[in-house]
């Protein structure tokens, strides 16, 4: 982590510290589902993040490794993000939050159940959604 004192030497707290909060996780999941890449597509999101925490979380993941920004082709205003192998790397862990969270939480389970129908094995959809997104595909396009 990028000059931070770890609370404690537990792997959990270390990776609640690394992503930081809910929005960390919510542009993860955009980045990844959503095929969204730039500070317009996240800030449209549902949930509504503020102006100045996205850019307070895309600058903390970007210094953790996590994403990384490139300049948009076609529009030199814009930047694109876009995970890198360790941000990849949280996949199985949003597709385990998203099981969890549509078994307790009914008004969710319509969203969830695509991964519970997948046909493929649990590593084979992980590396079928990896390779999605390094195509800069969102999962549901």
């Amino acid at each position: 982590m990028i000059n931070k004192k770890l609370r404690s030497d537990c792997p959990i707290n270390f990776s609640l510290q690394m992503l930081g909060d809910t929005w960390s996780l919510l542009i993860i999941r955009d980045l990844i589902f959503a095929n969204k890449h730039t500070f317009g597509e996240f800030l449209n999101s549902d949930e509504g993040i503020a102006r100045n925490i996205l850019t307070n979380r895309l600058q903390s993941l970007e210094q953790e490794g996590l994403i990384k920004k490139k300049p948009h082709p076609s529009d030199k205003r814009k930047d694109l993000y876009q995970l890198t192998e360790k941000g990849l790397d949280l996949i199985p862990v949003l597709i385990e939050l998203s099981l969890w969270g549509s078994k307790y939480e009914p008004i969710t389970e319509k969203q969830a159940k695509w991964l519970q129908d997948s046909q493929l094995s649990r590593e084979a959809l992980i590396d079928f959604i990896k390779d999605a997104v390094r195509q800069g595909k969102g999962i549901f396009d």
